[in-house]
């Protein structure tokens, strides 16, 4: 018998994997899981490990990886609006209709649950109330609360922590300190209009730069990704899954910085300084207003400009 897919290395003996591996080596795991949290990649690999001790076993006729295996099936969003629609929701449901090829069960997987619009998540809704036999769905999102609430109510659902500050892409780290830089430069003041515009254009240059960062994590990213990619998959959902990745790496950046901010007024918070308390509150609002406008698809540099501006006035009165 083959070695079973790994876990996630942060995530490899936690509680809710734990609860998995048990329901599993039971046979008693549901017929349908949300699987949810920040990390996209992270709970593809998730899936896969399910799928992987699910369908390759000693009953099995043939062992086949996740990706390529006869009997595990995937819904992805698809083209550049990324959505679900009712067709390939339609299409999915027939398959896991018929009986299994190798295994003993089958397994569908849905890409991004939340990006099904209306007709598809009725649709689906439809399979959970009557789910086929031997068969295990398995949802994947960033925003279980974007899901219609009849389908959260009929899936069991594991929320698994971010690591989404972990990064360390190619000029990343140095961004990172650069960042950390700019905000250091505050403590001896803004008093001048020279120190001001040199603020202004330090802003500037760390959004220039962050768009490059992002440009080159997401070729390099999309390029291993490829590869584990179905040979039959369509133009469509490739560009659907380029678009989702990248997604998913500036919300990755974006939390980074979200740490990298708050490191910076922690001393400060602990001799008790309000305006860093006032100015961190501001700051932090402002990034998370800045990913809101990220989902909203928001031009990434647009968002981080204002964030990084908003941050200049707000540290700037400490």
């Amino acid at each position: 018998m083959t070695v079973p897919a790994e876990w996630p290395s942060a995530l490899a003996g936690s509680p809710a994997v734990a609860v998995i591996e048990n329901a599993i080596a039971r046979d008693r795991l549901s017929h349908s899981l949300l699987l949810h949290g920040e990390d996209q990649p992270v709970l593809v690999q998730l899936a896969h490990a399910i799928a992987d001790r699910l369908l390759n076993t000693p009953q099995s006729t043939a062992a086949f990886p996740p990706e390529q295996h006869p009997d595990c099936f995937a819904l992805r969003p698809s083209g550049k609006m990324r959505q679900i629609g009712a067709d390939a929701t339609r299409e999915l449901i027939g398959k896991v209709q018929v009986s299994a090829t190798v295994a003993r069960r089958k397994v569908a997987i849905v890409h991004e649950a939340d990006r099904m619009n209306l007709a598809a998540a009725n649709i689906f809704l439809k399979t959970l109330e009557e789910p086929p036999a031997n068969t295990t769905l398995l949802l994947l999102t960033a925003r279980p609360y974007a899901l219609l609430p009849t389908i959260r109510s009929r899936v069991l659902h594991f929320r698994f922590p971010s690591t989404l500050a972990r990064v360390d892409f190619a000029g990343w780290p140095a961004w990172l300190d650069d960042y950390r830089a700019w905000l250091g430069r505050f403590e001896a003041g803004i008093g001048d209009k020279q120190a001001a515009a040199e603020q202004i254009f330090g802003a500037y240059g760390l959004v220039a730069r962050f768009s490059a960062v992002l440009d080159a994590a997401t070729g390099e990213a999309w390029k291993i990704e490829k590869e584990k990619l179905p040979a039959d998959i369509e133009e469509d959902e490739q560009v659907a899954i380029e678009t989702g990745l990248a997604n998913g790496l500036r919300l990755r950046l974006f939390a980074a910085i979200e740490e990298a901010t708050r490191d910076y007024a922690q001393p400060r918070l602990a001799a008790g300084d309000a305006a860093a308390r006032t100015a961190l509150i501001g700051a932090v609002d402002r990034l998370e207003h800045a990913v809101g406008l990220l989902r909203l698809n928001l031009n990434v540099a647009t968002a981080l400009e204002d964030f990084m501006l908003n941050s200049l006035r707000l540290w700037a009165k400490r």
